[in-house]
């Protein structure tokens, strides 16, 4: 069974003025679904075809290089999505506040932490807010398209919020201004969704 892109859970522009609509078009459309386009051509005909992408993207120490950078194209993309919405931003409430603030000290602390994981990821990543083994929450960054699934992350855990710091993710509107497009990225987090992966 080939992976196929599902639609976002929003429309293109919904995300406005925080992530402009060309962009969303651009990054889903075009970028999202040439992970999808190459994982199917890489996993044709292998032992990796008929395997779920979690599973793929666990053994990425033991995958070729186009079954890791696409199937965590294809993952990380389809987690973003959902780490956004329209309308949303503000403050996480309840268990996750609280986890927030015993490993961070606050939101802000939290947000600069992430910030920073993302401005200082040299070239293309990620920044991600993720549970630990021991349930505590961490911040760490992944280069390319990995992510702290996989075997070769040098910090493991659940990701529970992950911003793509790629140029394609914010270059039309932000240019180089990555620190700029961070600051907006907190306006349409999706803290109901991080939560119930909390």
């Amino acid at each position: 069974m080939a992976f196929t892109l599902a639609p976002l859970p929003y429309a293109y522009e919904a995300l406005e003025p925080h992530i402009d609509t060309t962009t969303m078009q651009i990054h889903h459309g075009k970028h999202h679904q040439a992970y999808v386009d190459n994982l199917n051509k890489a996993i044709a005909g292998t032992a990796h075809e008929g395997k779920t992408l979690e599973e793929l993207v666990a053994a990425a120490g033991s995958i070729s290089p186009a079954v890791r950078n696409n199937g965590g194209g294809h993952w990380n993309h389809t987690f973003f999505w959902e780490c956004l919405a329209p309308n949303a931003g503000g403050a996480p409430s309840g268990a996750l506040a609280d986890a927030i603030n015993e490993a961070f000290g606050s939101l802000d602390a939290l947000k600069e932490k992430m910030n920073t994981a993302g401005l200082t990821r040299f070239g293309s990543g990620w920044a991600w807010l993720i549970k630990g083994a021991d349930g505590k929450l961490a911040v760490t960054s992944t280069p390319n398209q990995d992510n702290p699934l996989m075997d070769v992350a040098e910090v493991k855990g659940t990701p529970l919020l992950g911003v793509d710091v790629w140029e394609h993710a914010y270059y039309l509107k932000y240019q180089n201004r990555r620190a700029d497009y961070l600051n907006a990225f907190w306006n349409v987090v999706n803290w109901e969704k991080v939560a119930s992966r909390f």
